[in-house]
Parts: structure tokens; sequence; C-alpha cells
């Protein structure tokens, strides 16, 4: 499930828009309050936020986007598959398995909105950035739509590609845009991290990719992006585990719990590095600092005694049981 729980963040930032100057600076506080909520899980405040995005310049991609990526992130957020468990086969699920077919069909009229916005803008400035951008934007939403709820993945591929092919222009016109650099860096991380057959079956469409690329490349967004700096966090917490880079995962897992109190996701994912650090310290026979120890398991005790959260309470258990199997 690790690359479906990925592709949900090919795009999912967008930027400052191309209006005078009063507009674009309300639109880019809107968007950043938007924001601000989802990553908190407050996700009807964000939508408020995007919808004022969307009167104030209806013409502009930015709103339609910002609101197909809400519906998005909280359709995978209460999905089974961003909760189950890192470390073992074994998955928490939850009642609701299963796409809300009314959210569904919302996220596909915002996708395609923003997509039909940015065509507009580019049949008049085919040299557009940002229609550029949120173009490359919605399909990389529909991309992992694809991947992730549709299983169409071939189909995911090339949407993904185009979305690649759209921003690489970007960078070409305006190289400082960095965050265009999120959806191009993924997709060398993920081709450079297939097996060969599949690599070969990527390169039939004209894609190729490398793995440490791909991380300069996230790590770059990380440092400079504007809108996108926070999503390659959370992508480079799940690679830096991938790649045994422990140290790294719990700094960036750290920063965003800090920064979105209410994100308890945050906080699984700051406890996750750790206990896999302590395993692999076990398993090599290494030493394991005590006090990280202490520290993974009053995550779950302060996860367990918020009362604002009780009804994640069985998933908190779920995970601190799985914690302890795996550190036996």
């Amino acid at each position: 499930m690790f690359w479906t729980r990925i592709l949900f963040l090919l795009l999912l930032t967008a930027t400052a828009v191309a209006q005078p100057a009063t507009a674009a600076a309300q639109l880019d506080t809107l968007r950043a309050e938007g924001y601000q909520a989802l990553y908190n899980l407050d996700y009807e405040t964000a939508r408020r936020r995007f919808q004022k995005m969307i009167d104030l310049a209806p013409d502009h991609p930015a709103g339609p986007q910002c609101m197909a990526a809400s519906l998005w992130i909280q359709q995978l957020n209460e999905s089974w598959e961003l909760k189950s468990t890192l470390y073992s086969d074994k998955a928490y699920k939850t009642e609701k398995t299963k796409a809300d077919q009314r959210q569904v069909e919302e996220f596909r009229k915002w996708t395609r909105r923003a997509k039909q916005l940015a065509e507009a803008r580019l049949k008049r400035n085919e040299r557009d950035v940002e229609a550029l951008y949120f173009l490359g934007a919605a399909e990389g939403l529909e991309a992992a739509f694809s991947a992730a709820v549709e299983r169409k993945f071939m189909s995911a591929l090339r949407t993904g590609s185009s979305a690649v092919d759209h921003h690489r222009k970007v960078l070409e016109l305006s190289p400082e845009f960095y965050d265009a650099e999120l959806t191009i860096g993924l997709q060398n991380y993920v081709i450079g991290s297939l097996p060969l057959p599949l690599k070969m079956l990527a390169g039939t469409v004209g894609v190729r990719g490398s793995k440490k690329r791909g991380l300069k490349e996230l790590e770059h967004v990380a440092r400079e992006g504007h809108t996108g700096r926070d999503v390659a966090r959370v992508l480079l917490i799940d690679l830096y585990k991938r790649e045994k880079r422990w140290d790294d995962a719990i700094a960036t897992a750290r920063e965003l719990s800090e920064k979105y109190p209410r994100n308890y996701l945050f906080k699984l994912q700051l406890a996750d590095a750790m206990a896999l650090k302590v395993a692999a310290a076990r398993k090599a026979k290494k030493p394991v600092n005590p006090a990280e120890e202490r520290e993974l398991f009053a995550i779950f005790e302060l996860l367990l005694r918020d009362k604002t959260l009780a009804a994640q309470t069985r998933l908190f258990q779920f995970r601190r049981n799985e914690t302890l199997r795996l550190l036996k």
C-alpha cells in the first residue's frame, strides 16, 4: 500500500495566483489558511477557505485544484490504507473502507474544472507558467485517483507523466518555481525504486527515474519550496524510512507534528519512525537510546489520553500493540 499512500501526494499543493497584487495577496492568505486547517484535519474549514478562493477568482484554477486536493486527502486519511501499520502485513480497518461516492463525484468535478480553467489560459498564452503548473497539478491528482481507487496503473502512469512534463516546462520557463520539482522528484524516486521488469514497462511509455535524484529533488522542495514544502516533508518521512534513514524520518515527522498539533497521523508517523529505528538497532545488536524508546510509548499514551481524539482510541491501541509486538 506504500505507493498508493504516496501517490495521493503527487500534487497536493497550489501556489500564489496571477491576479492584481491585492487579489493575489488575498488568495495566498486564503490558500495558506486552508492548508493550515487541512493539515490539522479540519476539512470543513479548509474547504470554506478554498471556496472563498473560487469566489474571489472564479476564472483561476487554484481554487478548484485546492478543493479537489482537500477531498482527496480526506478520503485517504479516512481509509484503512493510510491507517494500516507500516511494519507488518496486518492492517487496521475502519468501518469506512470504501470511497464516499459523493466525494468522488465532487473530486472529479473540481479536477475537471481546474483543468478546463488552466487549458483556457494556455490557449491565450502557451507560456503561462501558472496555468502549466495547475494543469499538471490537476493531472497529478487524477493519476493518484486512477492508481488508488480505480486500480488503473498504466493510466495513472501516463497521466502522471503528463503532469511531470508540464512541470518540467514550468521549470524551463521559471527555474525558481521550485514547487514544480515535487512531481518530478516523486516520479524519479518511484520509477527508480521499481523492479527491473516494471522499470522496463515504464520505459515503454518513456518514463525513467533515479531514486537518488528523486530524493535530492524532494529535499530541495522541502528546503526552498513555497507551498510545496510540507508536502515534500510528508513524502520524505516514508521515503527516509524506506531508505533506513531513521534519524531523518524522525526529525521530519517531529517537525510536522509540532507544526500541526491536531494531526494525529503525524504523531503516528513519528512513533513509527522511532519504533523502526529501535527495532533495527536491536536486530543489529546495537545500543538503544532508552529516552527515545520512552518517548515512543509516551506518544501513544498522550494520544490515548486526548479526549478530543476519543474516536481514534481503537486505532491508537492497535498501533501501540503492533509496536509492542515489533519490539519484543
